[in-house]
């Protein structure tokens, strides 16, 4: 497992299994929950024609960039748990910054950047806010299994659709990478083609549509080269749900 990877890294090796940041954006969850997919190109190697969450792999740059706000603290201890290095931050990051590339959607509070901003934020700086992370829940977590052309080891983080800045239905600035973005009633999702690992992810999201607070363990489909096990990821929190 590798921790961060710089660009171009999967040219370097295709099959290393790089960390990566998945959003599970949900509207109107009260009354009739939506989630935000999008389906991928025919072409791509990875999951191809697959309708999925907006996602993709971090960035060195990501471990840098500024948050106005972090994540939960029981979110960060759970993320720290069976990880060589807290990565809770450029998780984050680049979870913010998938989001904004692939969908145009702004996760962030309105402010100016203390830092110049790299080049895969010069556009989401552009729209004059700073990335925030505090309204990411940490809620499931899977490695690719081997024998795939490419593997991540995915962190999948929900987000409430009301805390997302930008109009929900614009989605003039997002990137090709995915078409068809909409947003899908939860409970026809299962009628579009999707990956099986979007079909458990979604199983826990259906479970969760109604609950604002962040689930009491978190799900780890870890898929070693050795075996697979199923893990449930609980932290180190105190009652008060700080991380010790």
């Amino acid at each position: 497992m590798v921790p961060l990877q710089p660009k171009g890294g999967d040219d370097l090796d295709k099959t290393a299994i790089r960390n990566a940041a998945t959003v599970i954006a949900i509207r109107d969850r009260m009354s009739d929950p939506h989630v935000l997919m999008g389906q991928r190109g025919a072409q791509a190697a990875f999951m191809p024609n697959k309708f999925v969450f907006p996602g993709g792999a971090v960035d060195a740059d990501d471990a840098n960039i500024p948050l106005a706000e972090p994540m939960p603290a029981v979110c960060r201890a759970r993320l720290a748990e069976d990880a060589p290095e807290d990565l809770s931050h450029a998780l984050a990051a680049a979870a913010i910054r998938e989001l904004w590339e692939e969908t145009g959607m702004i996760l962030g509070t309105s402010g100016e950047w203390p830092i110049a901003p790299h080049a895969d934020w010069a556009t989401f700086a552009a729209t004059g806010h700073l990335p925030s992370a505090r309204a990411l829940q940490f809620v499931f977590r899977a490695i690719t299994p081997p024998g795939r052309p490419r593997r991540f080891d995915a962190r999948f983080f929900l987000v409430d659709a009301d805390e997302i800045a930008s109009d929900l239905d614009d989605f003039s600035a997002a990137c090709d990478e995915l078409s068809h973005l909409q947003w899908i009633p939860l409970p026809r999702v299962r009628e579009f083609d999707l990956p099986f690992i979007t079909e458990i992810v979604l199983a826990e999201v259906a479970a969760r549509a109604h609950d604002l607070t962040p689930p009491e363990n978190v799900p780890f489909f870890r898929n070693d080269d050795e075996e697979s096990l199923f893990l449930r990821l609980k932290g180190n929190v105190d009652p008060r749900g700080r991380a010790d």
